[in-house]
């Protein structure tokens, strides 16, 4: 295991299965649940470092591995002293492997096509056919230089039959072997630091295969494990499910990770209680830049909390007419610097203008709601 690199459980809550734990790197510590605002291409969409702290980012998901190699290339992130470095974070970071977006893209196999050896896509800029395999997964996380890196692996669709979901996670299995052998030689990351690495669960809808795959990652001795599929995150019922088919296996000294976890507010909230300490999702700040602004009520539910929509499904659709002369912040007991500052008149206005401001003080605000709700369970389990 990495001596620079641990997770201790401060508390589990009696109520259900949630927990807080202390994760340690070397950039810094997190306290889970936490959430990690993405940063696809070597940025968090319309928000700065110190904004990104300010709203109570822990931890962000820096630098996909594709995009890296896209551009600007691992030379350049070498050249420029790593992904913190390029990104001004100075905080822990997360960075993913490049499956998912194998997974995405192998849907036309003029693009990319997936073999056993790894992936093979056409370089969305040159052209030229490029070979994303698990020793290079590896070794660009390594020039990025992310605190937490992840195993090469394949995304399981939903639906596939269950051949297909079979042979996905047994490819996830192998590349996780080469994945770990190539960070077992030096567990380092470019710049002399040392990296956790975590593998991935894969086997779709399949309780079968989801216990199989579960009972593979654990046997590796990773620092951690993240949950992968298509249906994690995007089928949220499912993804509780699934949980719960393999929580009893997790040991407790494991970070656990939900891939792609946090459309809504609420999602982390359904996650945390089935014992998650960490999640990404784009949707947020994605949500934001289309208008789409949380509102909702953080309130207490019998042992748990929940949160309450203020608005229809808990979001203010801004580009409504019916909000050009609302007064109001878009949500009242809010603390970002959006609602302190601009009233959702102010908001409309800017989004009916396509002001880049707009974008930037929406995705200020719906980020700050997500890590509001962290806390807000952290402090309850510590209660």
């Amino acid at each position: 295991m990495n001596s620079s690199f641990s997770c201790q459980v401060t508390k589990h809550y009696m109520h259900n299965h949630a927990r807080v734990t202390q994760i340690n790197t070397p950039h810094g510590e997190i306290m889970t649940p936490a959430f990690m605002p993405v940063g696809t291409r070597a940025y968090v969409n319309h928000m700065l470092p110190h904004e990104l702290a300010e709203a109570g980012s822990q931890i962000i998901l820096g630098g996909n591995t594709y995009h890296m190699l896209c551009a600007p290339g691992l030379e350049v992130i070498q050249a420029l002293g790593g992904m913190h470095k390029m990104m001004a974070w100075q905080g822990p970071m997360l960075t993913d492997s490049g499956g998912f977006q194998v997974f995405s893209l192998s849907k036309n196999s003029k693009i990319c096509t997936i073999k056993e050896n790894g992936a093979h896509f056409k370089h969305p800029l040159s052209g030229q056919v490029m070979h994303l395999t698990p020793q290079l997964s590896i070794e660009a996380q390594k020039i990025i230089g992310a605190d937490i890196i992840m195993a090469f692996d394949e995304c399981t669709a939903e639906n596939g039959d269950r051949p297909a979901k079979i042979a996905a996670m047994e490819r996830t299995h192998r590349w996780l072997k080469i994945s770990k052998e190539i960070h077992d030689k030096n567990r380092n990351s470019a710049y002399g630091l040392p990296q956790a690495l975590f593998g991935i669960i894969q086997g779709g809808s399949d309780r079968a295969l989801r216990e199989i795959s579960t009972e593979f990652i654990l046997s590796m001795d990773l620092d951690g494990v993240a949950i992968g599929g298509e249906s994690i995150g995007f089928d949220m019922a499912k993804t509780q499910e699934i949980i719960g088919w393999i929580r009893p296996a997790l040991p407790d000294h494991q970070v656990r990770y939900t891939m792609g976890v946090g459309a809504n507010p609420q999602d982390l909230i359904d996650v945390v209680a089935e014992g998650i300490d960490i999640f990404d999702c784009v949707a947020p700040t994605r949500n934001a830049r289309h208008g789409t602004l949380y509102c909702g009520k953080i309130e207490p539910v019998g042992n748990w909390i929940q949160f309450t929509p203020l608005a229809e499904k808990g979001r203010v659709l801004i580009k409504k007419a019916i909000y050009a002369k609302d007064e109001n912040p878009i949500m009242d007991d809010c603390a970002c610097y959006t609602c302190h500052n601009y009233s959702r008149g102010s908001l409309h206005h800017l989004f009916k203008t396509n002001s880049t401001v707009y974008s930037h003080l929406a995705c200020i605000h719906n980020i700050h709601v997500m890590h509001d709700v962290c806390s807000a369970m952290r402090k309850l389990i510590l209660t």
